[in-house]
């Protein structure tokens, strides 16, 4: 049987992730083998979860090259798996010069390697980016077909029920809370103490004996009937399945709840999260570089609205949804601002959505809030090689306060579902509301058109 070395470490400083996600690569990629894992006695480890999975624990006394090898070779191992942020190029490469062991290194930030396989499983992993950074003949595996995930998310997400969007606000929305095993930054109280100012919010808390800050939790979670800790749970993949949305770090975490399809919003705090950040931010993500009360309780407001929300095709409208749509679209309040002024016939209407479900240049939706239309939004011009579409959006007549939620809507869908880069609309000089609207949310005027003896304004959003 292969001997396999993994070199990693827990504690109250680093944090559990290395340590969980090496134990998923043992046993799924490592299934076969025989595997040692060389730790440190640190403060806050979770080595107990190593024994416990069934596999042995050869110590170290230091983080010394030397020490590492000279166990490899004791132990027989054939390939040596480095885990360990500190463990860089010079310390691969001697390790390769005493040992002659295949060197399999996981990284996270693109750093040089001196090993002959690279595993990058994050969901933004780019191979690419590893050039010049490791030897040639190097095997690359880089991005989510290699995401290190238990069986049991696997499993649960199978299970996981999609909540109505109708009902959501009739109870408590469950909040799925990880800042790290050890929470090294410190953030739970301060995320909950934010949460304090929704009534509607169940709180989470998933943390390990490894967080030295696990006793202040304890004391303020006392009492609190809208906060429950688990305390080095193994029902994550559970918890995840059964939350609305999640508060957690760009991290190791991140790839379990995206793979989930659960909402969330990620705060970081360690600079080994930054290009996890990065791909937030192209991606349009809900993202904090840093903790901030307010940023935070907007995002959830946000986050909020956003599971309120709901989006209808056209294509799939009940008759009575398509009669209201209509009636809505011809109200002389709407038409005067669409470039068809006159009323729609039902007919007309009827076989333009019909032929919506052979249209790829075009989606069309009925939005609900809390269960009520509050209006329609659409996408045209809809490129997917430039990345680029127009819009756009009414708001049923006789309704106030939801042209927001509208625009929301139109960029969370733009951007993370149609993975958009541009969103286009022209807009009638006169139409100043509308104009006021998108400027709030970013817009910037790009050109001017001249139509029928009227001005349009081209107004543009890219993703940042």
């Amino acid at each position: 049987m292969k001997k396999i070395l993994i070199r990693a470490d827990s504690s109250s400083t680093i944090g559990t992730g290395h340590i969980m996600r090496d134990l998923v690569l043992a046993k799924r990629d490592l299934f076969d083998s025989d595997v040692i894992f060389a730790v440190r006695d640190l403060p806050g480890n979770i080595n107990h979860k190593i024994e416990e999975a069934g596999y042995k624990i050869a110590s170290l006394a230091f983080d010394d090259i030397d020490e590492l090898a000279n166990l490899a070779k004791r132990e027989g191992a054939e390939t040596v798996v480095i885990d360990h942020y500190y463990i860089g190029y010079e310390d691969e490469k001697r390790l390769k010069e005493l040992t002659g062991a295949t060197i399999f290194a996981l990284d996270d930030t693109y750093e040089k390697h001196f090993c002959d396989i690279l595993l990058n499983h994050n969901v933004y992993a780019d191979a690419n980016r590893y050039k010049g950074l490791v030897p040639d003949g190097c095997e690359l595996r880089c991005g989510p077909k290699y995401t290190l995930l238990r069986d049991e998310f696997i499993e649960a997400k199978k299970r996981k029920s999609h909540h109505s969007a109708s009902g959501i606000q009739h109870r408590k929305l469950q909040v799925f809370i990880a800042m790290g095993g050890a929470d090294h930054s410190d953030k739970n109280i301060d995320i909950l103490k934010v949460l304090e100012n929704f009534e509607n919010i169940h709180a989470h808390i998933v943390t390990t004996t490894a967080n030295r800050n696990i006793d202040t939790l304890k004391r303020y979670a006392a009492g609190k009937k809208s906060v429950t800790l688990h305390i080095d749970t193994d029902k994550i993949a559970n918890l995840m399945a059964s939350s609305d949305f999640a508060i957690v770090t760009p991290s190791v975490t991140l790839n379990e709840v995206i793979f989930m399809e659960l909402p969330f919003i990620a705060i970081q705090t360690a600079d080994n999260q930054r290009e996890m950040s990065y791909y937030l931010q192209k991606k349009g993500a809900p993202f904090l570089e840093t903790f901030e009360k307010s940023r935070l309780q907007k995002a959830i407001e946000e986050t909020i609205e956003s599971l309120e929300t709901e989006l209808v095709d056209f294509t799939d409208l009940s008759s009575e949804e398509k009669n209201a749509v209509l009636a809505w679209r011809n109200h002389p309040d709407i038409r005067k601002w669409m470039l068809t002024k006159e009323p729609i016939p039902l007919k007309n209407h009827l076989a333009f959505i019909d032929s919506l479900r052979n249209r790829k240049d075009r989606l069309y939706f009925l939005v609900k809030y809390q269960g009520a239309a509050i209006g329609v939004i659409d996408f045209t011009e809809i490129d997917p090689t430039g990345k680029t579409a127009h819009f756009g959006l009414y708001t049923v007549p006789g309704t106030r306060g939801h042209g927001r939620r509208l625009m929301r809507s139109i960029i969370n869908y733009g951007f993370k579902t149609m993975n958009l880069d541009a969103l286009v609309a022209e807009v009638y000089k006169e139409n100043e509301k509308a104009l006021k609207l998108y400027e709030k949310f970013g817009f910037r005027k790009t050109g001017i058109y001249h139509r029928e003896n009227q001005t349009l304004l081209r107004m543009e959003l890219r993703r940042k």
